[in-house]
């Protein structure tokens, strides 16, 4: 499915707005990580160093965009839990359908 212009820039403004929201429950998951007072200081070290490691290439924190890819990378950031459906009300029927259609395909 090609994507409108009008969703192609909403999905542009919106993604960094996710993402931030995303990085910020990562953020506090950190916190509380580090806020454990039974690991010693070194193994939170490490455990958070391949955290961040791992999680600097999520979804939730960097993609590299395409318009002919939009449909599936808003799946996948549902999948991922990035974002809801309803986060997508202020999108085309048409990109709300495709995207529902896809994801009650592959449950």
């Amino acid at each position: 499915m090609d994507i409108s212009k009008k969703d192609w820039k909403l999905f542009r403004e919106k993604l960094s707005g996710w993402q931030e929201n995303y990085i910020e429950g990562l953020v506090k998951e950190y916190a509380n990580f580090l806020n454990d007072d039974i690991k010693p200081a070194s193994e939170k070290f490490w455990e958070l160093e391949k955290r961040i490691k791992e999680d600097k290439r999520h979804p939730g924190v960097i993609m590299e965009l395409k318009k002919s890819e939009v449909i599936w990378d808003i799946v996948r950031l549902i999948r991922l839990k990035v974002i809801i459906y309803d986060d997508l009300s202020d999108f085309s029927g048409e990109l709300r359908r495709e995207v529902k259609r896809i994801l009650e395909m592959n449950r």
